[in-house]
C-alpha cells in the first residue's frame, strides 16, 4: 500500500505531518466539511450511529474524533459517556468548544491521542467508531490491532470512509468533483494549498472494500462487513470482536 503524505517537500513522517495538516484547517474544516459533501456528510453519520442501536453502548470511544462531529451524535444512543481522542490539538480545541457550547462537558471528553497507542487498557469501551479518520494511520493494521485491543468481548467497531465509486457514470462524475473541484475550493476556502488534494490522493490509495474486511479479519474481528452509501462515495464498515 502506497503511503500518501500531505505535505511531500517535509522531512516528516504520516503522523506528523496529519496533525499539522488538521492543525492548520481546524477553524474552516466543519464548515469545508458540510459544503464540499453538499451536506450528506451528515446524514452518512446518521446512518452510521443508527447500526449500532441494536447494541445499546454503553462505553463509547471515537477515534480521529476531530472536531466532535461524531461523539455528539454518538449521544442519540444514550451511552453513559462518549470518550474521544486524536491527535490534532487545533481541532480538539474547535471540538471541546462546540460540546462546552451544548453543555456536553459531563457526557463527552475529548483527549490527545494516538489511534495506534490508545493510551486506554484492554476490553474498556463497548463500541468504537472512526469516521474519516482509517485513511490517515499511519500503521492501518497496527491502528485496527490497537481498536481491537481495547474493545471489550462482544463488542462493535464502525468505520465510515471515503471509498470509490465503480460504475458509470457516478465514477467518472466523482473523478471530476474529486479531483478537480473539491482541492481547489478547499484550497481558497482552508488557504491550506496541500489538504484538499491530499483527501483525494488518499482516498484513491486506501485499500477499500474486500480490502479493508480482511485487514479487520487479520486483525481478529470477525462478522465483518461493508455497506456502500451513495453509489459507493462512502462505506461503513462493522466488525465485532
Amino acid at each position: 500500500m502506497l503511503v500518501v503524505n500531505p505535505y511531500k517537500d517535509l522531512d516528516k513522517g504520516k503522523k506528523a505531518q496529519v496533525a499539522l495538516m488538521f492543525n492548520n484547517i481546524a477553524r474552516k474544516y466543519d464548515f469545508l466539511n458540510h459544503f464540499l459533501s453538499l451536506g450528506i456528510d451528515k446524514l452518512w453519520r446518521k446512518k452510521a450511529i443508527k447500526l449500532l442501536r441494536s447494541h445499546q453502548p454503553k462505553r463509547m470511544l471515537d477515534i480521529a474524533t476531530g472536531t466532535g462531529d461524531f461523539a455528539i451524535a454518538a449521544l442519540k444512543l444514550n451511552p453513559d459517556s462518549v470518550v474521544g481522542i486524536d491527535i490534532s490539538t487545533e481541532m480538539l480545541a474547535v471540538g471541546r468548544e462546540k460540546i462546552a457550547k451544548k453543555g456536553l462537558e459531563n457526557k463527552i471528553q475529548l483527549f490527545e491521542g494516538d489511534s495506534e497507542n490508545i493510551r486506554f487498557d484492554n476490553n474498556s469501551f463497548d463500541a468504537i467508531t472512526v469516521a474519516f479518520g482509517v485513511r490517515n494511520f499511519e500503521n492501518l493494521e497496527k491502528g485496527i490491532s490497537e481498536m481491537y485491543r481495547v474493545l471489550d468481548k462482544g463488542g462493535k467497531l464502525v468505520v465510515l470512509e471515503f471509498s470509490k465509486p465503480r460504475k458509470f457514470p457516478i465514477k467518472q462524475i466523482y473523478n471530476f468533483y474529486f479531483f478537480k473541484i473539491l482541492p481547489f475550493c478547499g484550497r481558497i476556502v482552508s488557504k491550506d494549498m496541500s489538504a484538499y488534494t491530499y483527501l483525494p490522493e488518499s482516498v484513491e490509495n486506501f485499500p477499500d472494500g474486500d480490502k479493508f474486511l480482511e485487514i479487520c479479519k487479520s486483525c481478529g474481528f470477525n462478522t465483518v462487513k461493508e455497506q456502500r452509501l451513495s453509489f459507493g462515495i462512502a462505506s461503513i464498515y462493522i466488525g465485532t470482536k
